[in-house]
């Protein structure tokens, strides 16, 4: 699996916190090489600034407990690093007690960033309406999926709507990657994965409320999970916020893979942006 990245192939310090561990970046992901004698690394790969690339991270506790406790997702190994190649993603919209953009961040089980989610395109009209009103819910809201050096990944463009949302994912070159229609108004609330014309698989809602959802194959096989969890008190009561938890059970093949990864956000910004009004 490979993902866009404008990294250059070389040793780096081992994403995962294995001490004195350098791990081989091929250029788009994190190979099983490692070396473990950091000093015979190339010079002019040490010399490269340290900031070009993520500082490593300590675990956090509270998103461990976010994944295992509340999600009830089984601590697992470690995964690739990366957006498309860890097998949970922890998705955490920043609190705000006034929110004028979407913005969230994406993590591993074990709290680390791998990249953010931001709404772009938004001019200075658009934020003062949706601070007076509601109506910004039935208008064009597009998110960037960016990685963890910055670099988007994937484009979320959810067109003006009235009653059914519509999400179109496609890549940062403008390249479609596939739609996430809502089939439903009423009832548990449901979502197809359409590519090219033909459903792919779907997104299946496990209660009426639509916090947990089900994400199945084209063949009605369940290959990953949704599932909201608690934002604290403080959140719940004085922000719009929510988190939630994805687990991909397998990898998956693109373009499935893409559409997954962008589920949760699709989700967020499909139903609960559209609280304030009709569904």
């Amino acid at each position: 699996m490979t993902t866009q990245s404008n990294t250059p192939a070389g040793w780096y310090p081992d994403p995962h916190g294995a001490p004195q561990t350098l791990r081989y970046w091929d250029g788009s992901q994190w190979t099983e090489h490692t070396n473990n004698q950091a000093q015979q690394a190339p010079a002019a790969q040490q010399a490269i600034p340290q900031q070009q690339f993520p500082q490593q991270q300590a675990p956090d506790a509270r998103v461990q407990r976010q994944v295992q406790q509340q999600a009830g997702v089984v601590a697992g190994g470690p995964g690739g690093g990366t957006l498309f190649t860890e097998p949970v993603l922890v998705v955490n919209q920043k609190a705000k007690l006034i929110e004028l953009t979407n913005e969230y961040k994406v993590m591993d089980q074990n709290g680390r960033e791998l990249g953010s989610v931001t709404e772009v395109g938004q001019g200075a009209l658009r934020k003062i309406l949706r601070f007076v009103s509601s109506w910004d819910q039935f208008l064009t809201h597009k998110l960037e999926i960016r990685d963890a050096y910055g670099q988007p990944q994937l484009l979320l463009t959810r067109p003006a709507k009235i009653f059914k949302s519509r999400v179109i994912v496609s890549r940062p070159d403008g390249s479609p990657v596939g739609e996430i229609v809502q089939q439903n108004m009423i009832g548990k609330i449901n979502f197809a994965m359409n590519v090219n014309g033909q459903q792919v698989g779907a997104i299946k809602a496990e209660n009426w409320r639509a916090w947990n959802f089900a994400i199945v194959d084209h063949q009605d096989n369940e290959v990953a999970r949704i599932t909201k969890t608690w934002e604290g008190l403080a959140k719940t009561l004085f922000t719009s916020a929510d988190n939630y938890v994805l687990q991909i059970h397998y990898q998956l093949p693109e373009p499935l893979l893409s559409l997954v990864v962008a589920t949760a956000l699709t989700v967020d910004t499909a139903l609960k942006q559209d609280s304030r009004g009709w569904n």
